[in-house]
């Protein structure tokens, strides 16, 4: 533990990155939703994307915006100037409760008096001596609705997140197999998850995002798992192009949507497995047959299995096989 908090401390530092900084400006821009976004969650044929990845990727339109008010900090003040956002370890929320855009709710999300805990974070590193501002303290007092709703159980502790358990980090980040026992608890969550942003109380003073290139695509709010299921690897590209979800690949992501599949309890649903038994990816085989499993009868899983459970050469395809059979 004392290496992994001088690591952290480490990082928190900006010197380690830049030697020559001497000032760090966090800029966070606001992307409240319009309306409900755990709403996709009563609709078990369709799909749940968290409300960031419905529009443009994020990194872009930042970037521009940091680059720009860069450019105007070097211009007035002669200083050097480096940007931020996402693309080197910045512990941003760190920093950003240090400059006082707000605190690190008892979700470790940055959580704002203004604007709720809807925000994106970037930082601007230069060699300008500026004014610190004042650091903002902790709001959250007794709450806990944010560790509570949590399908998978992710939070050990108040400010404490597992990121194996988390739904974000296994829909997205995730390269393997997804754990059986956590599963269940994705429901029809493809691509992130909004459930501990969206129950914070502090969202009561959350805005609606203004910024016209963050304005949410609505034909991806909820759509259908079965449209979803027969993605192509160019198809997928097409339709998520300059999303965020476009970075997951395609076979990470139908393996997120047949798990939604399975979760569905929508036996027609099961034409969508079926059809992916055979499929390229390991990801999706293995994940076809776990859906398969659970919205069909042993003896329609047995017809399916004939030649194939045999013949597979992925070990952890035959582990779902054999864990259907044993269910």
């Amino acid at each position: 533990m004392e290496w992994m908090a001088e690591t952290a401390e480490r990082r928190a530092d900006p010197r380690v990155l830049w030697p020559d900084v001497k000032s760090v400006l966090l800029l966070g821009l606001n992307y409240g939703p319009s309306g409900d976004p755990l709403a996709a969650l009563q609709l078990k044929d369709r799909a749940s994307i968290a409300v960031y990845a419905r529009n443009r990727d994020y990194h872009d339109v930042i970037k521009g915006k940091l680059k720009e008010a860069a450019g105007f900090l070097a211009a007035k003040g002669g200083s050097d100037v480096k940007v931020f956002v996402d693309t080197a370890p910045v512990m941003e929320k760190t920093l950003a409760e240090a400059a006082g855009l707000g605190w690190q709710g008892k979700h470790t999300v940055l959580v704002s008096r203004e604007f709720g805990n809807w925000l994106f974070l970037g930082a601007i590193f230069t060699t300008a001596e500026l004014p610190a501002d004042a650091s903002e303290k902790d709001h959250c007092g007794s709450c806990r609705r944010c560790l509570d709703i949590c399908p998978t159980k992710a939070f050990p502790a108040p400010y404490q997140l597992d990121a194996r358990r988390c739904i974000s980090y296994l829909t997205i980040e995730h390269k393997g197999h997804i754990p059986p026992d956590l599963r269940e608890g994705i429901g029809n969550r493809i691509f992130g998850c909004d459930d501990c942003l969206a129950v914070c109380p502090w969202n009561k003073f959350a805005q609606v995002g203004r910024e016209v290139r963050l304005q949410q695509r609505e034909d991806l709010a909820a759509l259908p798992l079965a449209d979803l299921a027969r993605l192509d690897d160019a198809a997928f590209r097409a339709f998520f192009a300059g999303t965020p979800i476009k970075r997951t690949g395609r076979d990470r992501f139908v393996r997120n949507v047949l798990i939604a599949i399975g979760n569905s309890g929508d036996e027609r649903l099961a034409v969508e497995a079926e059809r992916l038994l055979d499929d390229a990816s390991p990801l999706v085989r293995a994940m076809a047959v776990w859906a398969l499993a659970h919205l069909t009868s042993p003896q329609v899983l047995a017809a399916h299995a004939k030649g194939r459970s045999e013949n597979e050469t992925d070990p952890q395809v035959r582990a779902e096989w054999e864990a259907a059979y044993a269910a």
